[in-house]
């Protein structure tokens, strides 16, 4: 068994079951990770994977098992890499995050500004995309940190911890109805068509939530997962828009902000990161300059606690910054 066996298995996963894919994303050929599946079945003695013919249609139940005992091995083959890297040359690697569009547009900046300074020679990337994006690119070690807003029940088997507390604002032009509103209810909101985020990204369940407490049925008539996209159909008289308070910023004087936090529960942001995961020196500075109250210190006590609620218990008591 070869540890370059066991990440194409994983990479098939990852890209659907589709092995000219997995071939692309691994720079090598097609036929080339074909032979060396079948041959660590053949030493295994099982199907890693049901086939069509010549081409894989699904994973057998065995294989669900490998692939997840494979992901990990590769995890821990990059810890023994990092390990070594931190001695030879700490203050060089590469920092992978994936994030939503609004951390990414309006919460990164001045972190990374603050980062790159002091890491001129850590490669930094960050990947944007849905709650179920994330969790997949943190699971299948694509990246090393995941910002999550929404959907934090996906992340159960992984570390979590608590970043700040934030909420949300309406978004009008100066001409509508609602911008002179001096106690806005949900049921005035619901009068109106509304532009807010696709579901599934920072805390649409929550509006759900607010709206049905009420007995009202919402009109959402447009939704998108980038806040600047949402404030440019506000202009254009699309609607009312419902997004982050953080994402409306002093350029956005065409606009006017109508505070929120009263109608909706506030969410939660937090970092994420896999159990197996060697937290390089680099990458506990990067999580402290996001929030300053996860000190190294306690990042550890987290990480060396398995179960979800003894890390909750690190952090009650804890007041979170309200964005």
């Amino acid at each position: 068994m070869k540890i370059q066996q066991l990440r194409y298995i994983v990479e098939i996963v990852n890209q659907n079951l589709n092995v000219t894919e997995a071939a692309n994303a691994l720079y090598t050929s097609q036929p080339g990770i074909s032979k060396q599946v079948r041959l660590l079945e053949d030493e295994l003695g099982l199907e890693i994977f049901e086939r069509n013919g010549k081409h894989i249609k699904a994973i057998t139940p065995a294989g669900n098992k490998i692939v997840a005992i494979a992901r990990e091995l590769l995890v821990k083959t990059q810890a023994i890499k990092s390990v070594a890297n931190e001695y030879t040359q700490p203050n060089h690697g590469v920092l992978r995050i994936a994030t939503t569009n609004t951390q990414a547009r309006y919460m990164l900046p001045g972190v990374i500004e603050r980062f790159s300074k002091q890491y001129p020679d850590v490669s930094l990337h960050v990947h944007q995309g849905s709650p179920n994006q994330l969790y997949d690119a943190l699971l299948s070690g694509e990246v090393d940190l995941a910002i999550t807003t929404e959907a934090q029940y996906l992340f159960d088997d992984v570390v979590l911890l608590p970043c700040y507390m934030w909420n949300r604002s309406i978004v009008v032009n100066p001409g509508h109805p609602l911008a002179k509103c001096k106690n806005l209810t949900i049921e005035e909101l619901g009068k109106y068509p509304l532009v807010t985020y696709t579901f599934g990204f920072t805390g649409v369940s929550d509006l759900d939530y607010a709206f049905s407490s009420a007995g009202i049925l919402p009109n959402i008539v447009f939704t998108a997962t980038d806040a600047d996209v949402i404030k440019t159909y506000v202009r254009l008289g699309l609607g009312v828009g419902i997004i982050a308070s953080m994402a409306h910023t002093p350029e956005d004087t065409d606009l006017v902000k109508i505070d929120a936090s009263h109608l909706f529960k506030s969410s939660m942001t937090q970092i994420a990161f896999k159990h197996s995961t060697f937290l390089r020196n680099y990458m506990y500075d990067f999580i402290n300059y996001f929030s300053p109250h996860l000190t190294r210190t306690l990042v550890e006590k987290a990480e060396k606690r398995r179960d979800k609620t003894a890390v909750q218990k690190l952090f009650d008591g804890l007041e979170l910054e309200q964005k």
